[in-house]
């Protein structure tokens, strides 16, 4: 099970689940700046894919470079790299880690399987 290292800030609306792919031959890095009290920022490999939760309106970065030196080469926003988090069984997602810790709350306990 797969946890993630930054979750969107709880302030935040739903998240989206987006992923990231890096075409290129060059190391990237992805950054989004435009959420209030959230730091994100991965380096993404050539052929990397890069998944993550971010609410709609975030932007996605990706800055190309060298050794030393890196240029802006695309801001996505991430409502154009929604997929379905289904498409990735066993990923705890924030959202869902939300769900989890509302209904721990509410005293919902989830059923048991039946035993023979």
């Amino acid at each position: 099970m797969a946890q993630l290292l930054d979750p969107v800030p709880s302030d935040q609306p739903d998240p989206i689940f987006c992923c990231y792919v890096n075409a290129t031959s060059q190391i990237q890095i992805a950054r989004i700046t435009n959420v209030a009290n959230w730091y994100f920022e991965r380096v993404v490999f050539p052929g990397q894919r890069l998944l993550f939760e971010a609410p709609p309106e975030a932007q996605l970065e990706i800055h190309t470079g060298m050794m030393a030196s890196a240029i802006l080469s695309d801001n996505i926003p991430c409502s154009e790299l929604w997929i379905e988090a289904e498409v990735y069984p066993g990923l705890d997602t924030a959202s869902e880690q939300r769900k989890e810790e509302k209904n721990e709350g509410l005293g919902v306990v989830e059923p048991l399987a039946a035993t023979a």
